[in-house]
Formats: structure tokens, sequence, C-alpha cells
């Protein structure tokens, strides 16, 4: 059994916390949130300890998961390391890239996983296995595509770092590790055509990138901020031999077919609802690797290179050409 503590307890630390008392490999212990009474209202309904200070909820703890908000990962991230527990962290390390070199050089020896779930869809893990194994050659384009379903609040977007940092990173991620190499180009533009306000902030809410792989194989990947059909998250690569398709989910699979015409189920209304079993898949390995002593992945080094390639991306969208990463 691992003792767990949670920092944060806003919308994505109840998802945590949820996780945390249902696996049966984890003692949920506490949490802590600088808003006493989120952080009360899990203790109450898990039965833990609410902490009254980061230490105090790391004091007895073997591990962390930090879901707090993004400008604490880096300290809260520090205080693990100090504490000696394993961390179990939400990206990014720091919007600053310099912050999180630092940190993550201050915790290169500690135990820590970067929460980038999507590794962790079934799916996506197939595909995954798939391009591995060989079964469609060499590869030469990968196709990402992550699409809604609603733009966030202009409130969310003004802390978030931008489309590239915030959204897009997922995918630069998935990049690396389907492909198995570090892209080393990326050129990116992006437009505000949902919400034209977030102009005013530098930001986009529809964008391509598309990076090159050392051996000049190809990954495009198009984002979207919003749909008017709920939330779609495809994956194909395009091999010298074959093709390899992780497809968008449907509510149900049921598809009826009439005269002329066959009509399907639809979407998951929102990203949460295609995403949510992840969280659970990510936080049991993570338990995994600290029972077994493997190593840990994806480590803080994915976490900095795919923060490497999102500023890039994001120099890119200002100069207008494509940019080298700087890893």
């Amino acid at each position: 059994m691992q003792r767990f503590a949670l920092l944060g307890a806003g919308f994505i630390g109840s998802v945590h916390a949820r996780n945390l008392a249902e696996n049966p490999d984890v003692e949920f212990v506490s949490v802590y949130d600088a808003a006493t009474e989120r952080a009360a209202g899990i203790a109450a309904q898990y039965g833990v300890k609410a902490a009254g200070s980061v230490n105090e909820a790391l004091d007895g703890a073997d591990a962390v998961f930090i879901a707090s908000s993004t400008d604490t990962h880096a300290d809260n991230l520090r205080a693990a390391v100090d504490a000696g527990v394993a961390a179990l962290c939400e990206k990014p390390i720091d919007l600053s890239m310099e912050r999180a070199r630092e940190v993550a050089g201050y915790a290169k020896d500690a135990k820590v996983m970067v929460n980038f779930n999507r590794r962790f869809d079934p799916d996506h893990a197939e595909l995954k296995r798939i391009v591995d194994a060989g079964e469609v050659g060499a590869v030469e384009v990968i196709q990402m595509t992550s699409r809604g379903p609603v733009v966030p609040p202009l409130e969310y977007i003004k802390v978030s770092g931008g489309q590239f940092r915030d959204h897009t990173v997922h995918f630069f991620d998935l990049a690396r590790w389907v492909a198995g190499a570090d892209p080393v180009e990326v050129f990116a533009t992006g437009s505000a055509l949902a919400d034209p306000r977030l102009a005013d902030y530098d930001d986009t809410d529809t964008c391509i990138c598309v990076l090159k792989l050392p051996n000049g194989a190809l990954v495009q990947i198009d984002n979207n901020r919003r749909t008017g059909y709920g939330y779609d998250e495809r994956l194909e690569v395009l091999g010298s031999t074959g093709l390899v398709q992780s497809m968008p989910h449907r509510v149900r699979a049921v598809t009826r077919y009439g005269a002329g015409e066959a009509v399907q189920s639809g979407m998951p209304a929102g990203w949460f609802d295609r995403m949510k079993p992840t969280y659970a898949l990510a936080l049991d390995h993570f338990v995994q690797l600290l029972e077994t002593g493997a190593p840990i992945e994806p480590s803080l080094t994915d976490g900095l290179k795919a923060q490497a390639i999102a500023e890039a991306a994001t120099k890119s969208f200002h100069t207008g050409r494509s940019e080298l990463i700087e890893y």
C-alpha cells in the first residue's frame, strides 16, 4: 500500500481524490488546498485529513499527487523532494521553461512522474504497440486531432500559457511517444475563430502544428477548442506498409441503418467524458512503478521535452517560420 497525499482540491483534484480512494493499492491519507473549504469537502467525503499546509500533508506520506494550480507545481514538487516523497505531478512542471528545468534538476534523483494521461488511453496504447511492433512499417506521417468542445473561460485563458503550452502539449508528448523520437523542428500557426477575444491575450482557439522528426518523417497536429458536435480525438500513423488509427469514441456503439442512410450515435459531450478513464489508469501505472521499482515514465525529462516543443511552437506562431526545438 502506498500512502498518498493530494495537493489541490479543485475540479481535477476532486477527480484524483476519487481515484486515490478507489485504488486498492493506495491509502489516501491527506489533502491540502489553499482554499481550505475545498480541502475540507474532500477530506469529509473520503475520511482523510485536511492538512493545514503542504508540509503537513506530506508528513507520513509515501507519495503525493500534485494537482494544485499550475503556478504552485514547482514549489510543491520541490517540497515533495525535500520530504523524500514520490510525486505524480500534473503538467506543466512550471509555465517558465527556465524554472521547469531548474526544478527538474533539483528532483533528478526523486521518483517523479508527469501526468501525461493520454498515454494510458487503451486505444492510443494499442496504436503505440502496433507501431513499435513494426506492423505498419517505418513511420512516415503521424496525424493527431483534438477538437472541442468549448473555448475555456477568459479567466482561464489569461493564466493558461496559451493553446500550444496548455492544450497541444499533450499531443507533443504523444508525438514523441508514438514516434519513439524527438522532433527537431516545428511550424505552428493559429487563429482566434471561435472567440476573437483570445487574440487580445495573444492566444488561439484553432491551431495547426507540423513537426519534423530526425529522419524526415512528419507529424501534423490540429487542435480546435470549439466544435458543434462534441469532443473529437483521433490518432493516425501512416507507415511504409500500412496504416493504424485510434478512432474517435462514440457514446454508444450502435448504428441504425435505413433506406440510403446509416445513423450512428454521437461523440462524448466533452473532453473529460472521453478521457476520464485514463486518469485512473495513469495513477495505477504510477503505483505499480513504485511497487516494482521500475523506471518512472512519463518522466520529468518527458515533461521538459514536450514543454520545449511547446515553447518552439509558440515562437513559430509569433515569427511565422519554422523553428528548431531546443531541448
